[in-house]
Protein backbone atom coordinates (compact mmCIF):
# COMPACT_ATOMS: atom_id res chain seq x y z
CA UNK A 1 0.00 0.00 0.00
CA UNK A 2 1.40 3.15 -0.61
CA UNK A 3 1.36 5.98 1.46
CA UNK A 4 0.58 9.35 0.48
CA UNK A 5 2.15 12.14 2.33
CA UNK A 6 1.69 15.61 1.84
CA UNK A 7 3.78 19.05 1.76
CA UNK A 8 2.80 21.64 4.00
CA UNK A 9 4.37 25.17 3.82
CA UNK A 10 3.38 28.48 5.62
CA UNK A 11 1.30 29.26 8.18
CA UNK A 12 0.04 25.31 7.34
CA UNK A 13 2.81 23.90 8.48
CA UNK A 14 2.24 25.74 11.56
CA UNK A 15 -0.70 24.10 11.94
CA UNK A 16 -2.72 27.31 11.43
CA UNK A 17 -5.49 27.28 8.89
CA UNK A 18 -7.45 30.57 8.12
CA UNK A 19 -10.88 28.67 7.85
CA UNK A 20 -10.17 27.77 11.37
CA UNK A 21 -11.10 29.21 14.79
CA UNK A 22 -8.20 30.39 16.11
CA UNK A 23 -5.38 28.06 17.97
CA UNK A 24 -3.26 28.36 20.41
CA UNK A 25 0.18 27.08 19.23
CA UNK A 26 2.23 26.82 22.80
CA UNK A 27 2.14 30.01 24.60
CA UNK A 28 1.99 32.31 20.99
CA UNK A 29 -1.15 33.11 19.10
CA UNK A 30 -1.03 31.79 16.00
CA UNK A 31 -2.11 35.29 14.86
CA UNK A 32 1.37 36.24 15.62
CA UNK A 33 3.28 33.41 14.42
CA UNK A 34 5.85 35.16 12.04
CA UNK A 35 6.71 34.41 8.32
CA UNK A 36 8.39 31.18 8.39
CA UNK A 37 12.73 31.27 8.11
CA UNK A 38 14.38 32.01 6.13
CA UNK A 39 12.14 35.30 5.42
CA UNK A 40 12.20 35.71 9.04
CA UNK A 41 15.34 35.29 10.92
CA UNK A 42 15.26 36.36 14.04
CA UNK A 43 18.49 37.04 14.49
CA UNK A 44 18.57 40.18 12.22
CA UNK A 45 17.70 41.68 15.52
CA UNK A 46 20.23 40.70 17.61
CA UNK A 47 23.00 41.40 15.08
CA UNK A 48 24.71 44.62 16.45
CA UNK A 49 24.17 46.79 19.52
CA UNK A 50 21.97 49.79 18.11
CA UNK A 51 19.74 47.29 16.84
CA UNK A 52 19.28 45.15 20.29
CA UNK A 53 18.76 48.69 22.00
CA UNK A 54 16.19 49.55 19.61
CA UNK A 55 13.98 46.86 19.64
CA UNK A 56 14.86 46.06 23.41
CA UNK A 57 10.95 45.55 25.18
CA UNK A 58 12.15 46.61 28.61
CA UNK A 59 14.81 48.96 30.24
CA UNK A 60 15.62 49.97 33.83
CA UNK A 61 15.99 53.29 34.38
CA UNK A 62 17.20 54.86 37.93
CA UNK A 63 13.53 56.39 38.34
CA UNK A 64 12.91 52.27 38.92
CA UNK A 65 14.79 52.15 41.81
CA UNK A 66 14.24 52.77 45.62
CA UNK A 67 17.61 52.23 48.13
CA UNK A 68 17.08 50.33 51.51
CA UNK A 69 18.67 51.77 54.39
CA UNK A 70 20.05 51.29 58.38
CA UNK A 71 20.02 53.86 60.60
CA UNK A 72 21.50 53.73 64.08
CA UNK A 73 21.28 56.46 66.82
CA UNK A 74 24.09 57.85 68.12
CA UNK A 75 26.92 59.98 66.04
CA UNK A 76 29.49 58.42 63.95
CA UNK A 77 28.80 54.94 64.28
CA UNK A 78 29.03 52.56 61.13
CA UNK A 79 28.89 48.73 61.86
CA UNK A 80 29.02 46.55 58.50
CA UNK A 81 26.52 44.03 58.07
CA UNK A 82 28.21 40.31 57.69
CA UNK A 83 25.66 38.72 56.01
CA UNK A 84 25.28 41.74 53.73
CA UNK A 85 28.61 42.35 51.83
CA UNK A 86 28.93 46.24 51.53
CA UNK A 87 25.70 47.11 53.30
CA UNK A 88 26.57 49.21 56.84
CA UNK A 89 24.13 50.13 59.57
CA UNK A 90 24.35 54.16 60.14
CA UNK A 91 24.23 57.12 62.40
CA UNK A 92 22.37 60.15 60.73
CA UNK A 93 25.39 62.24 60.25
CA UNK A 94 27.26 59.05 58.39
CA UNK A 95 23.71 58.75 56.50
CA UNK A 96 23.04 62.37 55.27
CA UNK A 97 26.17 62.29 52.46
CA UNK A 98 25.02 58.75 51.01
CA UNK A 99 21.02 60.21 50.84
CA UNK A 100 23.00 63.48 49.07
CA UNK A 101 24.65 60.48 46.67
CA UNK A 102 21.33 59.71 45.79
CA UNK A 103 19.73 62.77 45.06
CA UNK A 104 23.15 63.03 42.76
CA UNK A 105 22.63 59.98 40.73
CA UNK A 106 18.72 60.86 40.65
CA UNK A 107 17.82 58.02 42.91
CA UNK A 108 13.77 59.08 43.48
CA UNK A 109 13.60 57.39 47.20
CA UNK A 110 15.34 56.16 50.48
CA UNK A 111 13.79 53.85 52.42
CA UNK A 112 14.78 53.83 56.17
CA UNK A 113 14.87 50.76 58.49
CA UNK A 114 15.50 51.76 61.95
CA UNK A 115 18.66 49.61 64.64
CA UNK A 116 17.47 50.49 67.92
CA UNK A 117 19.08 49.81 70.94
CA UNK A 118 17.89 46.46 72.70
CA UNK A 119 16.83 48.65 75.86
CA UNK A 120 13.92 50.31 73.74
CA UNK A 121 12.34 46.93 72.74
CA UNK A 122 9.58 46.18 74.73
CA UNK A 123 6.83 43.31 74.22
CA UNK A 124 4.34 45.45 72.77
CA UNK A 125 6.60 47.64 70.38
CA UNK A 126 5.87 50.99 71.86
CA UNK A 127 9.27 52.69 70.87
CA UNK A 128 7.68 52.74 67.38
CA UNK A 129 5.13 55.35 68.53
CA UNK A 130 7.69 57.69 69.99
CA UNK A 131 7.93 61.32 68.13
CA UNK A 132 11.29 61.99 69.77
CA UNK A 133 12.46 58.18 68.08
CA UNK A 134 15.06 57.34 65.90
CA UNK A 135 13.24 57.23 62.68
CA UNK A 136 10.77 60.75 63.33
CA UNK A 137 13.99 62.43 63.54
CA UNK A 138 15.85 60.44 60.74
CA UNK A 139 13.08 61.89 58.42
CA UNK A 140 12.88 65.47 59.81
CA UNK A 141 16.98 65.78 59.10
CA UNK A 142 16.61 63.90 55.54
CA UNK A 143 13.79 65.78 54.94
CA UNK A 144 15.26 69.55 56.09
CA UNK A 145 18.41 68.62 54.34
CA UNK A 146 17.05 66.94 50.76
CA UNK A 147 13.37 68.02 50.36
CA UNK A 148 13.51 66.74 46.85
CA UNK A 149 14.56 63.03 47.95
CA UNK A 150 11.58 60.66 48.51
CA UNK A 151 11.58 59.06 52.10
CA UNK A 152 9.75 56.57 53.09
CA UNK A 153 9.65 54.28 56.44
CA UNK A 154 8.68 51.17 57.58
CA UNK A 155 5.53 50.48 59.42
CA UNK A 156 5.97 47.58 61.50
CA UNK A 157 7.02 46.56 64.68
CA UNK A 158 9.68 43.77 64.41
CA UNK A 159 11.99 46.10 64.82
CA UNK A 160 10.79 47.42 68.22
CA UNK A 161 9.64 44.27 69.59
CA UNK A 162 11.47 42.51 72.17
CA UNK A 163 10.47 38.63 70.57
CA UNK A 164 11.36 40.21 67.14
CA UNK A 165 7.44 39.60 65.42
CA UNK A 166 5.82 41.91 63.87
CA UNK A 167 2.61 42.04 65.97
CA UNK A 168 1.17 42.21 70.11
CA UNK A 169 1.13 38.46 71.16
CA UNK A 170 -1.18 36.67 73.12
CA UNK A 171 -0.34 34.22 76.27
CA UNK A 172 0.18 31.29 74.01
CA UNK A 173 2.23 33.53 71.30
CA UNK A 174 -0.13 33.88 68.52
CA UNK A 175 -0.03 37.39 67.14
CA UNK A 176 -3.08 39.43 67.57
CA UNK A 177 -4.61 40.89 64.53
CA UNK A 178 -6.55 44.44 65.91
CA UNK A 179 -4.53 45.06 68.53
CA UNK A 180 -1.43 45.19 66.34
CA UNK A 181 -3.22 47.00 63.89
CA UNK A 182 -4.04 49.45 66.66
CA UNK A 183 -0.21 50.55 67.30
CA UNK A 184 0.75 50.52 63.89
CA UNK A 185 -1.98 53.22 63.06
CA UNK A 186 -0.30 54.91 65.72
CA UNK A 187 3.52 54.11 64.12
CA UNK A 188 2.44 55.55 60.81
CA UNK A 189 0.76 58.51 62.22
CA UNK A 190 4.06 59.22 64.10
CA UNK A 191 5.79 58.78 60.71
CA UNK A 192 3.50 61.19 58.43
CA UNK A 193 3.63 63.77 61.66
CA UNK A 194 7.86 63.60 61.19
CA UNK A 195 6.94 64.10 56.99
CA UNK A 196 8.04 61.49 55.82
CA UNK A 197 6.18 60.69 52.16
CA UNK A 198 5.54 57.33 52.01
CA UNK A 199 4.43 54.80 54.66
CA UNK A 200 5.56 51.22 53.94
CA UNK A 201 2.85 48.62 56.00
CA UNK A 202 4.61 45.68 56.06
CA UNK A 203 3.42 44.01 58.49
CA UNK A 204 0.70 41.52 57.10
CA UNK A 205 -2.02 41.99 59.23
CA UNK A 206 -5.39 42.40 57.95
CA UNK A 207 -7.41 45.61 57.56
CA UNK A 208 -3.86 47.50 58.59
CA UNK A 209 -3.98 49.18 55.08
CA UNK A 210 -8.16 50.83 55.74
CA UNK A 211 -6.68 51.75 59.39
CA UNK A 212 -3.73 53.92 58.30
CA UNK A 213 -5.68 55.33 55.60
CA UNK A 214 -8.97 56.55 57.49
CA UNK A 215 -6.32 57.70 60.04
CA UNK A 216 -4.20 59.57 58.02
CA UNK A 217 -6.88 61.28 56.14
CA UNK A 218 -8.64 62.38 59.92
CA UNK A 219 -5.25 64.00 60.79
CA UNK A 220 -4.98 66.07 57.40
CA UNK A 221 -2.50 63.85 56.36
CA UNK A 222 -4.14 63.51 52.32
CA UNK A 223 -1.01 63.50 50.67
CA UNK A 224 1.13 60.54 52.68
CA UNK A 225 1.32 57.62 50.21
CA UNK A 226 0.96 54.17 51.54
CA UNK A 227 2.95 51.16 49.74
CA UNK A 228 1.40 48.04 50.81
CA UNK A 229 3.80 45.18 50.95
CA UNK A 230 0.56 43.26 49.87
CA UNK A 231 1.92 39.82 48.83
CA UNK A 232 4.66 39.51 51.24
CA UNK A 233 5.61 35.63 51.45
CA UNK A 234 7.18 34.04 54.40
CA UNK A 235 10.15 33.45 53.39
CA UNK A 236 14.00 32.01 54.00
CA UNK A 237 15.39 35.14 52.31
CA UNK A 238 14.63 37.65 54.80
CA UNK A 239 17.75 36.28 56.87
CA UNK A 240 20.22 39.01 56.49
CA UNK A 241 17.88 41.76 56.66
CA UNK A 242 16.61 40.56 59.96
CA UNK A 243 20.66 40.34 61.72
CA UNK A 244 20.78 44.30 59.88
CA UNK A 245 17.89 45.27 62.04
CA UNK A 246 18.76 43.08 64.94
CA UNK A 247 15.67 40.95 65.16
CA UNK A 248 17.21 37.87 64.00
CA UNK A 249 17.97 36.91 67.84
CA UNK A 250 14.83 37.89 69.11
CA UNK A 251 12.82 35.56 67.01
CA UNK A 252 14.99 32.69 67.68
CA UNK A 253 13.72 29.34 66.63
CA UNK A 254 10.01 31.18 65.69
CA UNK A 255 8.61 32.21 62.20
CA UNK A 256 6.10 34.26 61.12
CA UNK A 257 4.04 32.12 59.41
CA UNK A 258 0.76 32.93 60.82
CA UNK A 259 0.61 35.94 59.07
CA UNK A 260 3.02 35.97 56.13
CA UNK A 261 2.24 34.58 53.32
CA UNK A 262 2.62 30.30 52.00
CA UNK A 263 4.96 30.02 49.78
CA UNK A 264 3.03 27.72 47.50
CA UNK A 265 0.19 30.32 47.17
CA UNK A 266 -1.05 32.78 43.87
CA UNK A 267 -4.14 33.28 43.79
CA UNK A 268 -4.44 34.08 47.63
CA UNK A 269 -1.53 37.11 46.40
CA UNK A 270 -4.03 38.53 44.68
CA UNK A 271 -7.20 38.67 47.06
CA UNK A 272 -4.58 40.65 49.58
CA UNK A 273 -3.58 42.56 46.69
CA UNK A 274 -7.29 43.14 45.76
CA UNK A 275 -7.89 44.23 49.43
CA UNK A 276 -4.72 46.41 49.76
CA UNK A 277 -6.25 48.42 46.45
CA UNK A 278 -10.08 48.46 48.23
CA UNK A 279 -8.43 49.72 51.99
CA UNK A 280 -6.87 52.73 50.10
CA UNK A 281 -3.14 51.78 49.13
CA UNK A 282 -1.70 54.04 46.28
CA UNK A 283 1.09 51.32 45.12
CA UNK A 284 1.05 47.86 45.84
CA UNK A 285 4.60 45.63 46.74
CA UNK A 286 5.50 41.95 46.04
CA UNK A 287 8.36 40.46 48.35
CA UNK A 288 10.56 38.83 47.89
CA UNK A 289 11.84 39.60 44.21
CA UNK A 290 13.49 37.01 42.24
CA UNK A 291 11.13 33.55 43.87
CA UNK A 292 8.22 35.65 42.90
CA UNK A 293 8.42 37.02 39.24
CA UNK A 294 5.34 34.94 38.66
CA UNK A 295 3.71 36.78 41.61
CA UNK A 296 4.58 40.08 40.36
CA UNK A 297 3.27 39.16 36.84
CA UNK A 298 -0.21 38.21 38.01
CA UNK A 299 -0.63 41.42 40.12
CA UNK A 300 0.13 43.90 37.74
CA UNK A 301 -1.71 42.00 34.61
CA UNK A 302 -4.81 41.54 37.14
CA UNK A 303 -5.04 45.19 38.68
CA UNK A 304 -2.93 47.87 36.59
CA UNK A 305 -1.42 49.18 39.79
CA UNK A 306 1.57 50.74 40.80
CA UNK A 307 3.52 47.59 41.18
CA UNK A 308 6.79 47.15 43.35
CA UNK A 309 9.18 44.08 44.05
CA UNK A 310 11.43 44.42 46.63
CA UNK A 311 15.23 42.45 46.29
CA UNK A 312 15.55 41.38 49.47
CA UNK A 313 18.64 41.02 51.67
CA UNK A 314 19.06 37.13 50.67
CA UNK A 315 19.03 37.89 47.20
CA UNK A 316 21.35 40.08 47.31
CA UNK A 317 23.69 38.35 49.70
CA UNK A 318 23.48 35.27 47.44
CA UNK A 319 24.64 37.45 44.15
CA UNK A 320 27.35 39.46 46.47
CA UNK A 321 29.05 36.20 47.66
CA UNK A 322 28.90 34.33 44.41
CA UNK A 323 30.52 37.49 42.87
CA UNK A 324 33.17 38.05 45.41
CA UNK A 325 34.16 34.12 44.78
CA UNK A 326 34.60 34.88 41.40
CA UNK A 327 31.54 32.18 40.55
CA UNK A 328 29.71 35.32 38.74
CA UNK A 329 30.30 38.75 36.79
CA UNK A 330 29.03 41.32 39.72
CA UNK A 331 27.53 43.99 37.43
CA UNK A 332 26.30 41.54 34.70
CA UNK A 333 24.22 39.37 37.64
CA UNK A 334 23.20 42.87 39.54
CA UNK A 335 22.39 44.61 36.42
CA UNK A 336 20.13 41.04 34.66
CA UNK A 337 18.50 40.86 37.90
CA UNK A 338 16.67 43.99 38.00
CA UNK A 339 15.92 44.18 34.61
CA UNK A 340 14.38 40.66 35.47
CA UNK A 341 11.91 42.73 37.66
CA UNK A 342 11.05 45.05 35.28
CA UNK A 343 10.23 42.29 32.70
CA UNK A 344 8.12 40.69 35.28
CA UNK A 345 6.24 44.24 35.12
CA UNK A 346 7.58 45.95 38.15
CA UNK A 347 7.04 49.74 38.12
CA UNK A 348 9.90 49.88 41.06
CA UNK A 349 12.71 48.05 43.14
CA UNK A 350 14.08 48.26 46.60
CA UNK A 351 17.17 47.35 46.35
CA UNK A 352 20.33 47.45 48.27
CA UNK A 353 21.94 47.84 44.64
CA UNK A 354 20.42 50.67 43.96
CA UNK A 355 23.40 53.19 44.34
CA UNK A 356 25.48 50.59 42.86
CA UNK A 357 22.94 49.77 40.19
CA UNK A 358 22.62 53.87 39.31
CA UNK A 359 26.28 54.16 38.96
CA UNK A 360 26.73 51.75 36.27
CA UNK A 361 23.57 53.00 34.55
CA UNK A 362 24.96 56.63 34.36
CA UNK A 363 28.16 54.77 32.73
CA UNK A 364 25.98 53.79 30.19
CA UNK A 365 24.48 56.66 29.56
Amino acid sequence: MAVHTEMRTGADSLGFHPKDEPQVCGTISPMTIPTPYPATRLRRLRRDDFTRRLVRENALSVNDLIYPVFVLDGEKKREAVASMPGVERLSLDLLLPVAETCVKLGIPVMALFPVIDASLKTPDGREATNANGLVPRVVKSLKAHFPNLGVMTDVALDPFTSHGQDGLLDDTGYILNDPTVEVLVQQALTQADAGVDIVAPSDMMDGRIGAIRQALEAHGHVHTRIMAYSAKYASSFYGPFRDAVGSAANLGKSDKKVYQMDAGNTDEALREVAMDIAEGADMVMVKPGMPYLDIVRRVKDTFSMPTFVYQVSGEYAMLKAAAQNGWLDHDGVMMESLLAFKRAGADGILTYFAIQAAEKLRQQG
